[in-house]
């Protein structure tokens, strides 16, 4: 083996595991449904998700840099992803990244207009961001969540095609919404309110009263609204399971239950979005992956004796 294989196959392993503690380090809600995942699909979402996490601190991070300082690197960011996808060495920010996230694009054939939408969605938090209706919304949504979802679906394998892509979308759209109730209050005080403009109006709530954490009738008769959109989000997504590869379904299962109970918590009582930012323990999240993972065994075992039922049934 030749030296310079040896410094590229090195450089491919220092990738990945660059992409896995970036993800344990932030992903405080993925990396639990992730750990259920099979190598190598384990160490592709990694990539993925490390992607989508410096994509995000490049537009939000606390680091003293000016908006156009930030819309610029961006740019920059575009170039290197492109570069990276046609096979190049990119030149800039955070390059342990890009072995990893090459060969997982390639791999897996995710689509290149997902690494486009979600350098859209963070380009739109570069100003302080307000929305008049939802159609806006659920554009940002999709450019910052759902590119997630589709781009999942193909490294954990699915079948049904545009149709399941679309799911994995809505699904993404679903835990976005819930990321925004809960954050409600420390996102406008970063200039950021994603509540559509219209509804504010509609409901009586001033973005006034979002900043001062005022609740009330008006604010729970809002929340109440905005927590049945999201419902109805994973109610819409609720076939995707069946659609994804068995070994994967796990991570799926752990991952949407994680988000859910949040949208269940703040459900219970909105006003204290106003107040904390809610959250479930790390005990409550390893149980929910340790149920994920005993349900898929659970469904795997009753599909092998039913396909032997049947071949004993065959004449």
């Amino acid at each position: 083996m030749s030296l310079e294989i040896r410094l590229d196959e090195q450089r491919r392993v220092l990738s990945y595991q660059y992409c896995r503690d970036l993800t344990r380090a932030a992903a405080k809600n993925f990396y639990y449904g992730l750990r259920l995942l099979p190598e190598p699909k384990r160490s592709a979402m990694f990539a993925l998700y490390a992607y989508m996490r410096l994509v995000d601190d490049i537009a939000d991070e606390d680091d003293g840099r000016s908006s156009a300082e930030r819309a610029s690197a961006l740019e920059n960011w575009r170039t290197c992803t492109h570069a990276a996808l046609a096979g190049e060495i990119p030149n800039g920010e955070h390059n342990d990244i890009w072995p990893a996230f090459t060969e997982t694009v390639q791999r897996y054939r995710i689509p290149a207009r997902l690494f486009d939408d979600a350098i859209a969605g963070q380009q739109r938090d570069l100003t302080p961001t307000r929305f008049e209706d939802f159609d806006q919304l659920h554009q940002y949504c999709y450019q910052v969540a759902g590119v997630v979802g589709v781009g999942s679906i193909h490294i954990w394998g699915f079948e049904g095609g545009a149709e399941t892509e679309a799911l994995a979308a809505a699904r993404g759209v679903a835990l976005q919404l819930t990321n925004i109730l809960r954050d409600v209050r420390e996102d406008a005080g970063c200039g950021r309110i994603y509540l559509p403009r219209a509804e504010l109006r509609q409901m009586n709530v001033a973005e006034e009263d979002l900043l001062a954490g005022r609740g009330g009738e008006a604010f729970e008769a809002l929340m109440r609204f905005q927590i049945e959109r999201a419902e109805s989000y994973y109610e819409k997504s609720r076939d995707l399971e069946s659609r994804i590869a068995a070994d994967s379904r796990p991570t799926l299962i752990a991952m949407t239950e994680i988000y859910h109970r949040l949208l269940r918590a703040i459900a219970a009582q909105p006003e204290q979005v106003l107040r904390r930012r809610v959250s479930l323990s790390t005990w409550s999240k390893l149980r929910i992956g340790w149920r994920a993972m005993r349900s898929a065994r659970s469904a795997r075992s009753a599909r092998a004796d039913n396909a032997e039922d049947a071949a004993l049934a065959a004449p």
